[in-house]
């Protein structure tokens, strides 16, 4: 994204150039041509009990005439709790206008999360994830998404957390191979596969994936797997939504028509601060369905787009059927 004028894209650089040197390994940029960069702000480098991801967007014109388009990504953040911190971010951009911001803005945002640490008593916050999408029309829409959403059978197991014990040490950590993101209104999407074929190995992989401080700090890490048990003649499975309603059954849903084997898919989602609505779900499951594509696991993308259309058509066969 070029600046309007060289001062102001200078101007940039310096900010940019100081911060990566302040912050270290917390600063991570997500997409240098669109300038779009987090970093990871919590109340303590030691053992941090509330940490809070502040996503920018730098557009051409700051500092000098616009201020940086922002997203706070907490699980815990919501409600009065937001607003009190955005109307504290806008009102540091007002007493500073024409200047560079960020710096201020991760030390206010710090300063807010050592005040938090010191008033709570518990070893943090609750840290259930919520969209930031609305679901009013989905419904509606239904039509729109590449596959119908069906629920996940209840026999598959828990959701896996992300703890190795030493037992597991011995077990090999498979290859990941990442897939093309997919960029919609500032949302970037991108899918990562691994072989699986115990639920040990899920838990490696998923780890692995969060020491990448670029996919720890996406919005969203929806993810689901199968593993084919050939002593029971049937599927190990489970799925995430990790605070994007209904999108891990959807992508296991996917997983289940393609009938694929031994594999986690997961799909990470950047929110840009645009809702999508039902575009998320076509975006999910195409990052998924290409990168399935791309390490064989199943057909082409036009082959697997038959055998979706052919799984809709049974399913509104069937219905006609039961009237």
């Amino acid at each position: 994204m070029a600046a309007s004028d060289p001062e102001t894209a200078q101007s940039q650089m310096d900010e940019i150039d100081a911060l990566s040197s302040i912050y270290g390994d917390d600063w991570c940029v997500v997409d240098e041509d669109e300038r779009i960069f987090c970093i990871k702000i919590s109340d303590c480098l030691e053992q941090p009990k509330w940490t809070l991801c502040l996503q920018v967007i730098l557009p051409s014109e700051y500092p000098a005439a616009a201020p940086p388009i922002y997203q706070l990504n907490a699980p815990w953040l919501r409600g009065q709790d937001y607003m009190e911190l955005a109307n504290s971010l806008e009102e540091i951009y007002v007493k500073n206008l024409g200047e560079s911001i960020l710096y201020l803005w991760v030390e206010k945002i710090r300063e807010v999360l050592i005040e938090k640490s010191q008033l709570s008593d518990t070893a943090g916050p609750n840290v259930e994830k919520i969209t930031e999408e609305i679901d009013e029309d989905d419904e509606d829409n239904e039509g729109d998404y590449s596959l119908e959403y069906q629920p996940v059978q209840e026999d598959t197991v828990k959701t896996l957390n992300f703890v190795i014990s030493e037992s597991q040490e011995d077990e090999e950590l498979p290859p990941i191979n990442h897939g093309n993101p997919i960029s919609d209104r500032r949302s970037t999407f991108q899918a990562h596969l691994a072989p699986v074929v115990s639920p040990k190995q899920v838990k490696m992989v998923l780890a692995k994936l969060h020491e990448n401080k670029k996919i720890a700090s996406a919005t969203h890490n929806i993810y689901a797997y199968r593993i084919y048990c050939e002593d029971k003649q049937t599927y190990l499975q489970d799925c995430e939504d990790d605070g994007e309603t209904a999108a891990g059954g959807r992508l296991l849903h996917l997983m289940q028509i393609l009938n694929v084997r031994n594999v986690l898919v997961v799909v990470s989602r950047w929110y840009g601060g645009i809702r999508l609505g039902p575009d998320r779900f076509k975006h999910i499951n195409n990052c998924a369905r290409n990168i399935l594509v791309e390490y064989s696991y199943t057909s082409s993308a036009e082959e697997s787009s038959k055998q979706l259309g052919k799984n809709k058509r049974v399913r509104k066969d069937k219905k006609r059927t039961e009237h």
